[in-house]
């Protein structure tokens, strides 16, 4: 289940606010330019599945938002718990740093942890299978997908190097919770 938790960043024990209301997410996220929307995902698709075999199952999903958003690029995130490289994957985005573009992820399977960090306050965005978010460029976050990885993302970009993070050098993201699989709300 998706969920949203919004700490003061110098309190990262007690939440000021937890929620797994859809409408509550949205709205809370709004006043801070995210966007989030609930998306069915229309495929079985599972981590680890090629990016070819995901990319054809969404095509019609990502042709309607590369048109109505011009992104020119398109990729897949597809990594299963027993990839060899995920300890390396998890720990390339787990520091604070921000995209010189919009960082738009639609979740098609499993789950992964976006915190953003913005005007002292940390909002902790527990994304899951059918969430589409929209992260503003220049906004400071940090993306953890657990010790043993288990998601698909489908990744929309304006430019080929739009996933690139530009870290802050701040240590914020190690004051934070990580992701475990089947934490509490």
């Amino acid at each position: 289940m998706s969920r949203l938790r919004i700490f003061d960043d110098h309190a990262p024990g007690t939440p000021l606010l937890a929620t797994t209301d859809r409408t509550e997410m949205g709205a809370e996220l709004a006043k801070i330019g995210v966007h989030l929307e609930q998306w069915e995902p229309a495929h079985g698709v599972q981590p680890g599945d090629a990016p070819e075999t995901i990319m054809a199952a969404y095509k019609v999903d990502i042709d309607r938002l590369v048109e109505a958003n011009g992104f020119k690029s398109v990729d897949v995130v597809s990594i299963a718990p027993d990839n060899p490289n995920r300890e390396a994957m998890r720990g390339k985005f787990l520091d604070e740093h921000f995209h010189k573009e919009d960082e738009v992820r639609f979740f098609v399977a499993g789950s992964g942890l976006f915190t953003l960090h913005v005007e002292g306050k940390v909002y902790e965005v527990l994304c899951e299978a059918g969430d589409l978010i929209a992260v503003p460029d220049s906004m400071t976050h940090w993306f953890d997908m657990g010790p043993e990885p288990s998601f698909v993302a489908i990744r929309f970009f304006t430019e080929p190097d739009g996933w690139v993070g530009h870290f802050t050098g701040t240590d914020i993201a190690r004051q934070f919770p990580r992701y475990e699989v089947g934490q509490a709300i």
